[in-house]
């Protein structure tokens, strides 16, 4: 429909329909809702205006979820399919961990050189206060982790 619009001053509009096998009252119609559009369409747009704001304010982090519920604490009252609707229209999306809660989200990089193993593997010490280690063990919690060390 665009690409006719858009050539409608070097084709007739007659002649691209019948090119494109399109019906006139097809094309009729979608320049009419493109002129005037509906109600729901007008406040969409500016629904979209706050969803992008609150999106951009998160660091492009939240979800339909969380702009759903940003949006309910404005006093706007929207539902959550609208606003996921809205958000994938426009291919925004909130972050989210590709591995799940239990992996990680970090990267190693591979070209990296390890740190230098010190004590070569040795973890004994021939006196007190000769040789230190420790190690940082994840320890999933209801809420986040926590990195239990150990020391000497």
């Amino acid at each position: 429909m665009t690409f006719i619009f858009e050539h409608r001053d070097q084709f007739t509009v007659v002649l691209l329909l019948r090119v494109l096998n399109i019906g006139a009252s097809t094309y009729y119609a979608w320049v009419r809702q493109v002129e005037q559009p509906c109600d729901r369409d007008v406040v969409d747009l500016g629904l979209m205006s706050n969803i992008h704001e609150i999106w951009e304010a998160s660091g492009r982090t939240y979800g339909a979820d969380r702009v759903h519920r940003q949006l309910r604490r404005d006093g706007i009252r929207v539902g959550r399919k609208r606003v996921e609707r809205l958000m994938a229209a426009q291919g925004w999306q909130g972050a989210f961990l590709r591995r799940g809660w239990r992996g990680g989200s970090t990267r190693q990089d591979p070209r990296a050189t390890p740190a230098p193993d010190l004590v070569n593997r040795q973890f004994t010490a021939p006196g007190s206060n000769r040789l230190w280690v420790a190690d940082a063990t994840p320890h999933p919690l209801r809420r986040g982790r926590v990195l239990a060390g150990r020391g000497p």
